[in-house]
């Protein structure tokens, strides 16, 4: 699964630590110090993945992060914050620039290795995977990794493809926050359950063009969310 990781901070102490943890994991490793030099990194590099910390000179963040997500050539490469913030704002901001996950500092590099692990698991496609998903006007294909609804091609990020996922395998099914978390991040969540509830609005705004199946990802009170199935 190992591939190639681009790094972002303008403190090369923290990009020497994550390139020894990651480099160590058999991954290669590539650097950058600012929001320019990121964005030229990304089209040189093409990397799967970014570890992309929110405070940078020039372009931070946050902005560098909605450029390479608006691009259609680079919109695939999965992002994971780093920021030194604790406000909601910037965790919120960061998810819905679409973020794939955020790590605060301080950090443990043990963490962090496994986030990238596990938004890297779920980001890649299974050659040997043939199976479809259908319900109502919507098709998944599993193996390309795409949705279609009313043949139309849905432009989801990697976590909303495995929420949509879970749903149609499962419908009717109530799903906490907590078990989502655990299904499509991949690893025992940290933080809070906010992350869960910022991408199903991104999913159910994505699914508005059938205004039924949209609202059939609805809320279960004091529990999570379920797709319903009737």
């Amino acid at each position: 699964m190992a591939g190639k990781i681009l790094i972002v901070d303008d403190e090369a102490n923290i990009r020497q630590l994550v390139r020894f943890n990651l480099e160590r994991e058999g991954f290669t490793v590539v650097e950058a110090e600012d929001g320019l030099s990121c964005l030229e990194m990304v089209n040189k590099e093409k990397p799967e993945l970014i570890v992309l910390d929110i405070m940078l000179p020039g372009k931070d963040g946050l902005e560098v992060c909605r450029i390479v997500k608006s691009r259609p050539e680079t919109s695939g490469i999965a992002v994971i914050m780093l920021t030194a913030k604790v406000e909601e704002i910037d965790t919120v901001l960061g998810l819905e620039m679409g973020a794939d996950d955020y790590v605060a500092k301080p950090f443990s590099p043990r963490e962090l290795v496994a986030r990238v692990k596990a938004v890297l698991r779920r980001s890649h496609k299974d050659p040997m995977q043939s199976d479809e998903l259908v319900f109502g006007n919507l098709r998944m294909n599993l193996v390309r990794y795409e949705a279609f609804l009313f043949a139309e091609k849905l432009e989801l990020t990697p976590k909303e493809f495995e929420l949509l996922r879970c749903f149609v395998t499962d419908p009717g099914k109530a799903f906490s926050r907590e078990q989502l978390l655990e299904k499509v991040w991949g690893y025992e969540y940290a933080g809070d359950t906010r992350t869960v509830d910022v991408h199903i609005r991104h999913l159910r705004l994505k699914l508005s063009a059938d205004s039924a199946l949209a609202e059939a990802v609805e809320t279960v009170r004091g529990l999570g969310y379920r797709l319903r199935s009737n």
